[in-house]
């Protein structure tokens, strides 16, 4: 077998277990779908740990939606796959305030497009959050209120 053709396997099998490609030929696509299962769980306990608001706003569930919202995107680190995941939620529903302050301080401290790593802030940001507000200067965030 070639290194291309080594490398294209690879590729396919990487794409099945984190994207959501179909199997590739050869595996065995119950397993590869339990592997698959088991890496977004892995998955989302590093964003729960780098996103503890976002997570516990779900409580027992959080597994179970993190798993389903990750299903199909590559996994972009556990920073920007809980940034991803709290701005598209943000967007069709209401974060529990814990997530929504979360959120607010991640984009009071650092720019991100969500193509690119965050960068940190330089000018002023302020943001309404339950309870009061979140003040970012120069890439430093503080929560003013509650």
């Amino acid at each position: 077998m070639s290194k291309s053709t080594l490398a294209e396997r690879q590729a396919a099998l990487v794409a099945a277990l984190v994207a959501g490609e179909p199997s590739p030929a050869g595996f065995d696509a119950d397993r590869l779908a339990a592997t698959g299962r088991a890496l977004r769980h892995k998955r989302a306990g590093e964003v729960a740990a780098v996103w503890p608001g976002l997570a516990a706003s779900f409580g027992d569930r959080w597994g179970e939606h993190f798993s389903r919202w990750a299903r199909g995107r590559p996994p972009q680190g556990a920073l920007r796959d809980g940034w991803d995941m709290a701005r598209e939620l943000a967007s069709v529903i209401r974060l529990a305030a814990p997530a929504r302050v979360e959120l607010a301080c991640r984009e009071a401290g650092a720019r991100y497009s969500g193509r690119a790593a965050p960068r940190r802030r330089v000018g002023p940001v302020v943001r309404v959050v339950p309870g009061g507000l979140v003040l970012g200067v120069a890439g430093h965030v503080w929560r003013l209120g509650r």
